[in-house]
């Protein structure tokens, strides 16, 4: 008998999760996964916090693709019954019993709002009177001029400042998008490809915004939302405690389905003969190093690690110097556990147990480092221990490893973070119950540094006959979880139909009709 082909899986975050699952349901081809950390995941993950749950980055179950939504349903199917906060799932909501089944999805809200000039805005802008009412005449006037100019004298879009302008007119732009850009990729949007507008809001303009309003009220109802612009939609599917849950559920089946995971097992060489990779080497978390011998290499490290990695093969200097210019933004989150969380001018609640109803709030004050607040309630009551009582929330810094906020100690950093909410008028200085930070690296892939570059990395490493790069570092390119999964599937096709180009598995999230509404 034959022996089984092998792939070697580098990294076990969404799309290494997702190429393993599809290997053993598709094909005779057995999945090793390694995983550098002690968690599947990746930034997907679910942090524990003595009982609360902290959902790293945020991330809501939505895609455009009907594949991928029912790939998340068949592994954990829809609660049959509201959550504990009364959020109902719908008129035709199946699933088994809760109290009986913690696997299973919540179909939630989506609230997300600015903070700005200590005022809620809509979040994307929305074209109502609270919002008009809150920017002040002077500001809505030089709104509403600066967006007819913008669409009389178009732009060139080379920058991202030139894609916002176009879209929103340089006011808003200015308001709205400017310095909340600044602060999350610590660049200006004038420093910043075109290439980050059309990857993650190609479909959000004014236009956009006025046609979801006009057909809001009359649009069908349906948890996909396919003809709903990915920044306005209104409800989102979210696992009972959080992306690291169904996560953990995938890797279960994939080690029970035959395929393996190695948790702190770190890929340090792949090596390559005659323009195919014949082994990869693995170090332990004893330091001992392994050759695994595989038949296929599907790797989700980010290209400044792998270029450097590759054996037996000629690499050209501009190569090597393109992928060490790849720059990332780093994370780092600190969890809040309040007694009561109140929002001074704030009277129009509509919450829900009198609390903000919001998943995210986006803070785009100038005097404050914090970029976003999640509500962890709000993504699921099951998150916090204490739902009834307590509040969890997430404070989000967008940060460059090694940078002074990087290197700050833990306990001077929650104290940053409590006195910028409390100045804030977010909380009352005696909120704060318990508080934790964790920090993530590469978590966002920038598009700057050696950029554009990335078309003669890609063309190297496409070279290698049996080598596929996916996911969000694997192929340095700021995806949603779903695109990150799709690559995995369109590279797990082509391995299975033996095709030779890998231009799908790399087209993922560039369509036009994958953003714009059908």
């Amino acid at each position: 008998m034959c022996a089984k082909r092998r792939a070697v899986v580098v990294g076990a975050g969404p799309a290494g999760l997702t190429a393993a699952y599809e290997l053993l349901q598709k094909s005779d081809i057995r999945p090793v996964v390694f995983e550098t950390t002690d968690t599947v995941g990746g930034i997907s993950r679910t942090v524990e916090y003595k009982g609360n749950h902290m959902d790293i980055g945020g991330h809501r179950f939505f895609s455009k693709s009907e594949r991928i939504m029912q790939w998340w349903l068949n592994i954990m199917p829809m609660q049959g019954a509201p959550a504990t906060d009364g959020i109902p799932n719908g008129n035709n909501a199946t699933g088994p019993d809760p109290k009986h089944e913690d696997r299973v999805m919540l179909l939630r809200r989506r609230v997300s709002r600015i903070f700005f000039l200590r005022k809620f805005f809509d979040y994307p802008i929305s074209l109502k009177y609270s919002t008009f009412a809150n920017l002040g005449l002077s500001n809505t006037l030089k709104s509403g001029i600066s967006y007819l100019a913008a669409q009389i004298f178009r732009r060139k879009e080379v920058t991202l400042e030139d894609f916002y302008i176009n879209r929103f007119g340089k006011r808003l732009y200015q308001l709205f998008f400017e310095d909340y850009t600044h602060k999350v990729w610590g660049k200006h949007p004038s420093q910043l490809g075109a290439d980050w507008g059309s990857q993650r809001v190609k479909g959000l303009s004014v236009m956009s915004l006025l046609k979801n309003a006009l057909l809001k009220n009359i649009r069908k109802s349906n948890i996909g939302q396919r003809e709903v612009e990915t920044s306005l939609i209104e409800k989102f599917i979210y696992p009972k405690y959080g992306p690291g849950q169904l996560w953990n559920l995938v890797a279960d089946n994939i080690q029970k389905g035959g395929g393996s995971i190695s948790l702190q097992h770190k890929v340090t060489a792949v090596n390559i003969e005659n323009g195919r990779v014949v082994s990869a080497d693995v170090r332990d978390e004893q330091g001992n190093t392994t050759a695994v011998a595989c038949d296929y290499l599907l790797s989700t490290m980010p290209l400044k690690e792998l270029i450097p990695a590759l054996r037996g093969i000629e690499i050209p200097q501009e190569i090597q110097a393109a992928a060490q210019g790849l720059p990332y933004r780093d994370f780092i989150t600190v969890g809040l556990l309040l007694d009561n969380m109140k929002i001074k001018n704030e009277t129009k609640l509509q919450t829900y147990a009198n609390r903000l109803p919001d998943t995210w709030i986006y803070v785009q004050e100038r005097d404050v480092k914090v970029g976003r607040i999640q509500i962890f309630n709000n993504w699921s009551p099951y998150m916090v221990a204490d739902y009834k009582n307590r509040m969890f929330i997430g404070l989000e810094y967008f940060c460059s490893e090694g940078d002074a906020l990087w290197n700050m100690n833990d306990k001077e950093f929650i104290s940053m973070a409590i006195e910028e909410l409390i100045r804030m008028d977010i909380i009352d200085s005696g909120a704060v119950i318990d508080a934790t930070r964790i920090k993530m690296p590469k978590a966002y892939p920038a598009y700057y540094g050696t950029y554009d570059k990335i078309d003669r990395i890609r063309d190297f490493l496409d070279s290698i006959e049996n080598l596929y790069c996916i996911g969000r570092n694997g192929q340095h390119r700021y995806n949603n979880m779903d695109h990150s999964m799709l690559t995995a599937m369109v590279a797990v096709e082509n391995i299975i139909n033996g095709t030779g180009t890998k231009d799908a598995v790399w087209n993922v999230n560039t369509e036009k009709s994958y953003h714009e509404s059908k």
